[in-house]
């Protein structure tokens, strides 16, 4: 089975698939849809395997015995990204959503400010003020190329003292950005000026596009180790998002302790399949798949890319990550309930609306390319005609 390979999603109760209708009024019958972030490609064999076998054996009983799990994610972030993990710093919740709020419930008090740099991925928005704390969005900026960039100057000016913590999302989703050494540097310190608790959110870690280069946030900033909370997991890399399984790795002991803490009151234990998975997934069989998918979504973006050029008008952010599409409309002078509605009546796609993502989304649309390229070629022609008349 190749990147190529066309697979039927609907009526397996995807929320990508079988969800487009209710979201966006778009039929999954002559839809595409390229909104929820988990990919259209089969999970590569040493997780099928793992699968199988549980599926052969029988018993679902529970996971005990975590020693193998906890090796194959140090061997993956030593072997991949250069950071040396302490396996009795991993934890493992219900996935990075589940992660970001135990992260709230652990550090942070209801009324607290949750500083996120915006636009940024949704949900840490809806965890935010479902947990009863306060967003507090510091809008990013863009340079003479698009590209998203930070201001520390301004950020460290909107302060007001109530605000607790700061969430990054390292590599960039939407915008699909690698942060330098000296940004994740700028992020630690204006963490550390401003006593926020940061945490690192680097579930895309993996999927960076050739001629980048992502930096753990403990090995660009080792100096906020006090402070510092990483998120990582396998579910984007490897297509398990449904698996729920998602690690916050807290190097700090007296953090470690509090993270504990809340864990056991929370009664929070992991997900056998899910365990599985990761473990057959973090090894050099995986790896080498990983080479083969960020390849096939690189010539992917370019496909887009290139196609999305050829409308005037509309601009794709320089995508250095993540397999998420960023396109600015504002060029074609529409407001955002024109443009939503050439791509999802027009076009019949199904992609998730820039104001979801925060302050300066508004004009965008972000579109998930983790699909075969023929359809990544049916979403360009279809986007070419929807805006036909632009031409």
């Amino acid at each position: 089975m190749t990147f190529d390979t066309l697979i039927d999603r609907r009526g397996t109760h995807s929320s990508k698939w079988d969800g487009m209708q209710a979201n966006y009024g778009v039929s999954p019958e002559e839809g595409l849809a390229m909104w929820v972030a988990d990919m259209d490609f089969a999970s590569p064999e040493p997780i099928r395997s793992a699968v199988r076998a549980l599926a052969d054996h029988g018993v679902f009983g529970y996971f005990g015995d975590d020693s193998a799990y906890r090796a194959a994610i140090c061997w993956w972030m030593k072997e991949r990204h250069g950071w040396t993990v302490d396996p009795k710093a991993i934890f493992t919740t219900h996935g990075l959503v589940n992660g970001v709020a135990m992260c709230l419930e652990t550090w942070t008090d209801p009324g607290d400010g949750v500083v996120l740099f915006t636009p940024v991925y949704h949900a840490f928005a809806r965890i935010i003020r479902a947990s009863g704390r306060t967003v507090v969005e510091c809008p990013l900026t863009r340079d003479e190329s698009g590209t998203y960039q930070m201001d520390f100057a301004a950020y460290d000016a909107m302060m007001t003292g109530k605000e607790r913590m700061v969430i990054l999302c390292s590599p960039h989703n939407p915008g699909g950005r690698v942060w330098t050494q000296g940004e994740l540097q700028g992020v630690a310190d204006f963490a550390r000026r401003n006593d926020l608790l940061l945490v690192s959110d680097e579930i895309h870690h993996d999927i960076v596009m050739p001629g980048a280069k992502h930096i753990p946030m403990p090995v660009a900033a080792p100096d906020v180790s006090d402070r510092l909370v990483l998120l990582t997991a396998a579910s984007k890399t490897f297509n398990i998002a449904g698996s729920h399984v998602g690690n916050v790795i807290v190097h700090d002991p007296d953090l470690r302790a509090r993270f504990a803490a809340r864990m056991a009151g929370m009664g929070i234990s992991p997900n056998a399949f899910g365990m599985h998975m990761v473990t057959a997934a973090y090894s050099a069989e995986g790896a080498a798949w990983v080479d083969e998918l960020t390849a096939y979504l690189d010539e992917n973006r370019r496909v887009f890319d290139d196609g999305v050029a050829t409308i005037p008008g509309l601009q794709s952010m320089p995508m250095q990550a993540t397999y998420l599409a960023w396109v600015d409309f504002s060029g074609t002078g529409m407001a955002p309930a024109e443009f939503t509605n050439r791509i999802e009546q027009g076009a019949k796609i199904a992609a998730s609306h820039g104001s979801t993502f925060g302050l300066g989304g508004e004009s965008f649309m972000r579109f998930n390319i983790g699909m075969p390229r023929v359809q990544i070629q049916e979403a360009v022609s279809r986007l070419q005609t929807a805006f036909s008349d632009l031409q």
